[in-house]
């Protein structure tokens, strides 16, 4: 009993910051690269990374390169049914992925011209 509940108290831990809930749902339709992330969310690929790293850890997500470019999807989509009822627990909708920041995203799926472009700024996590 108290080992199930360990697991379960790990996996609210996982879930516990606004970053990686925000990743999971931008994550919830399809795969995406950090870059895009850091267009959507306006926050340094650094950060999105490390949180990348915890929830890779929990085994929500997983990754693939494609050139330059690392793609991150989700792993274990039944995580979704627990962030949904968290949001039906508190009365509010998980938010739909939406560009926050206003900045255009570079990466090949978002730009499929960018494909064959190089990437200035460092690559695409």
């Amino acid at each position: 009993m108290m080992e199930t509940n360990q697991t379960q108290a790990q996996l609210f831990k996982v879930l516990m910051h606004p970053t990686r809930l925000a990743i999971l749902n931008e994550l919830r339709d399809s795969e995406q690269c950090v870059c895009h992330m850091e267009a959507v969310f306006g926050l340094r690929q650094a950060h999105i990374s490390q949180h990348l790293m915890v929830l890779r850890d929990a085994g929500l997500v997983a990754d693939r390169r494609d050139g330059w470019n690392i793609f991150y999807r989700v792993t274990r989509p039944e995580i979704f049914q627990v962030i949904d009822a968290a949001s039906a627990f508190l009365g509010v909708s998980s938010p739909p992925p939406s560009f926050e920041s206003g900045r255009a995203c570079p990466c090949p799926k978002c730009n499929p011209g960018a494909q064959g472009a190089e990437q200035p700024q460092g690559r695409c996590h």
